[in-house]
């Protein structure tokens, strides 16, 4: 009884786990819930839709990561190797893509992927989960990036980094494993849930501009089914709309979890998804500060 009681207080404290855990119960409920009155079509269509968009998720954390400490090396090899024309050039980009609002970056690349789409260049829908993945870690990685440029440099300031120098240590070595890897970790963790959030909003944002049509020969179902183009169907905002019944007729909020399951599970799920990242991120950085 004592260990219980003491793992609850330790989860209770950490208020990123404590969230976490929330979620897995919170996502678990749903989906019986959904098992139990959803049809089986719907249902499934459900369960592809959000394993998509997290599979999408998963990946573009992974891609932003390696463009982000690829990037952080590679202007420490052109620092030592070469003037500073490249490192000008590399800037240059990131500040551009920076300077760009991210759903108009994103929309730009949806157009592209809608292009090789109409011209069944890509057939192949995990071809198309891993575009949308590339492009949207390309759109948010600078986040990360300066993450990683930001440690480096408080790092140099001090004592510490010259240090080491004056020892021999190697500087790639200092930057990426006493930086980055002993002494970051926590930052960057902290950056990546975040990010996995913005990648998630963004993705939804974009379905449900093309849910209007970007093609005469491209439409919504030529892409793989995510929380946002499932939401942008026909059944999902007729299920939302719903919603606009309770207020005429306030007894039919009894009938929205069980007539209405499909558009109102998505929605719930993509806010309640990002709820919680904010929430698992907050804790993080809370932890780290302490």
């Amino acid at each position: 009884m004592k260990t219980a009681n003491l793992l609850l207080y330790k989860i209770d404290k950490q208020r990123d786990l404590k969230w976490f855990l929330f979620y897995l119960v919170g996502i678990q409920f749903l989906l019986l819930w959904n098992e139990l009155f959803l049809n089986k079509p719907a249902f499934a269509l459900l369960k592809e839709a959000f394993l998509n968009s997290f599979i999408i998720g998963a990946l573009v954390l992974v891609f932003a990561f390696f463009l982000s400490w690829g990037t952080v090396n590679l202007r420490l090899y052109l620092t030592n190797k070469f003037n500073g024309i490249l490192l000008t050039i590399i800037d240059f980009i990131i500040d551009t893509i920076k300077s760009i609002p991210q759903i108009i970056s994103v929309l730009l690349g949806y157009i592209f992927i809608t292009l090789i789409i109409t011209k069944e260049t890509v057939k192949n829908e995990t071809t198309i989960i891993l575009l949308i993945s590339v492009l949207l870690s390309i759109v948010i990685f600078p986040e990360l990036y300066e993450t990683m440029i930001n440690r480096i440099k408080y790092f140099k300031k001090s004592d510490f980094y010259n240090s080491m120098l004056v020892c021999g240590i190697n500087e790639y070595r200092i930057m990426n494993y006493d930086i980055l890897y002993k002494n970051s970790v926590g930052f960057i963790i902290h950056k990546l849930v975040s990010l996995f959030g913005v990648a998630l909003f963004l993705q939804c944002s974009i379905d449900f501009i093309i849910s209007v049509g970007l093609s005469n020969d491209v439409s919504l179902s030529n892409f793989p089914a995510t929380l946002g183009n499932l939401l942008a169907k026909m059944d999902s905002k007729q299920d939302i709309l719903a919603i606009g019944k309770t207020i005429s007729n306030p007894l039919y909020i009894i009938k929205l979890p069980f007539e209405h399951l499909q558009g109102l599970s998505t929605a719930f799920i993509i806010v309640f998804t990002l709820l919680c990242v904010f929430k698992i991120s907050d804790g993080i950085i809370k932890r780290i500060g302490k």
